[in-house]
């Protein structure tokens, strides 16, 4: 259940641009490699990408079951 409160917040969530430094190290380093070079790090971008989305899920359902723990103590 918690994972699908998580999933329909999610476009809800507000999300911030990449920094101008990320670009400005990120783009250059990207022209600068061969077709090969690119298509793994692409591949290195999304494994990163994927790892940090599902540490937020799992941070999302512990401060979930923590404030709900809260709110039983409060209650008791």
């Amino acid at each position: 259940m918690i994972d699908e409160i998580y999933n329909s917040r999610i476009g809800a969530i507000k999300t911030c641009h990449c920094s101008d430094e990320w670009e400005q190290t990120a783009i250059p380093f990207e022209e600068s490699l061969t077709e090969e070079q690119t298509i793994l790090y692409h591949k290195l971008c999304d494994l990163q990408s994927e790892t940090a989305a599902a540490e937020m899920r799992a941070a999302y359902k512990v401060g979930f079951k923590d404030g709900a723990v809260m709110m039983q103590e409060i209650q008791s």
